[in-house]
């Protein structure tokens, strides 16, 4: 793949770009010779330079073309790029919100009817995934946030995980950025894998769910106590919501198995860091903050203190300020 994939420009069209910066001379025969590529495959590469404004007519030879310079025509495309995935992400928060509202109306005006039950205690929610899970015939989608996952609840998702994976039901499972740090979770994620199960990690996650494509959804009673139960969920107006907030975050989020939400930006912070700011500079407390990414509170504040390093800021709001000069709340 082209070093400049993300900026449009294919593996052949950058050779070709690389090559007329060094002999800016060279004619599309020439650029053929050396490259060993054939006639139409240059033109085919010119003609994307030349769309991406990576090419000038040439002032002297008439008709010919010549290459704009990196400092000028690379940091104009990375300026559209970054404005796209700015729109890009701004659209997935519009998307985000308008799918829980949505959820909450839908929840307000349903309750007491057949397609919304209430399941009281742990027991009673298993119970009824065993149910759902030996029903089932479509893919499984899951939100699994609090990074480690207790002992008991991996034990209890192995077998049902395994028998819709034995079907060759497709399971798809998001666990946060913070699974990393606890062993068990991450050898079930591993095993989740291995088995044939797509996983992916995001820095934070909107609520514990387990969605049976157009069958049924479950979501904890609450949020912070899911031992207290689960509201199971039907009707298609609520699952498709569901679905599509699912698959909006789960195109946000990294493949299992690569590093790539410990990498660091042009910022240098990792994807935990960046929510640890944008959290608190909401105005949320260190517990939710911590709870939010799935980590302990003594893990965010240590976190916050590093930043704080990196800043040269003596207190939160002065690192506060100093992010928001540097842009790091600006994404």
């Amino acid at each position: 793949m082209s070093q400049l994939h993300a900026l449009g420009i294919d593996r052949t069209a950058e050779a070709v770009y690389r090559l007329m910066l060094a002999e800016p001379e060279h004619g599309v025969a020439e650029l053929a010779e050396s490259l060993s590529l054939s006639v139409d495959e240059i033109r085919a590469a010119l003609d994307q330079l030349a769309e991406l404004r990576l090419l000038r007519t040439s002032l002297q030879a008439d008709g010919g073309l010549r290459p704009v310079s990196p400092t000028v025509g690379i940091q104009l495309l990375l300026a559209v790029r970054e404005k796209e995935l700015r729109h890009a992400q701004q659209e997935f928060a519009d998307a985000q919100a308008a799918a829980m509202a949505l959820l909450q109306q839908h929840a307000e005006a349903e309750t007491g009817r057949h397609d919304v039950e209430v399941l009281t205690g742990i027991e009673e929610v298993q119970a009824r995934l065993e149910q759902l899970t030996h029903n089932s015939t479509a893919p499984l989608m899951s939100f699994m946030p609090g990074g480690a996952q207790s002992q008991a609840a991996l034990d209890a998702s192995r077998p049902l995980d395994a028998a819709l994976l034995a079907r060759g039901i497709p399971v798809r499972t998001l666990y946060q950025a913070s699974v990393r740090n606890d062993p068990a979770t991450l050898d079930y994620a591993r095993w989740l894998t291995s088995q044939g199960a797509q996983v992916r990690t995001a820095a934070v996650l909107p609520v514990r769910m387990v969605l049976f494509t157009g069958q049924a959804a479950l979501l904890p009673i609450d949020p912070d106590h899911t031992r207290r139960g689960a509201v199971q969920l039907r009707g298609p107006g609520v699952l498709t919501a569901l679905a599509a907030l699912f698959d909006a975050v789960w195109e946000q989020a990294d493949v299992f198995g690569t590093a790539a939400d410990r990498e660091l930006d042009d910022n240098g912070l990792t994807g935990q860091e960046r929510q640890l700011l944008r959290l608190l500079a909401q105005g949320h407390t260190d517990a939710i903050v911590a709870r939010r990414l799935g980590i302990g509170v003594r893990t965010a504040r240590r976190m916050m203190a590093d930043i704080m390093t990196r800043l040269g800021a003596r207190s939160r709001f002065e690192a506060g300020a100093k992010a928001v000069r540097r842009g790091w709340l600006s994404h």
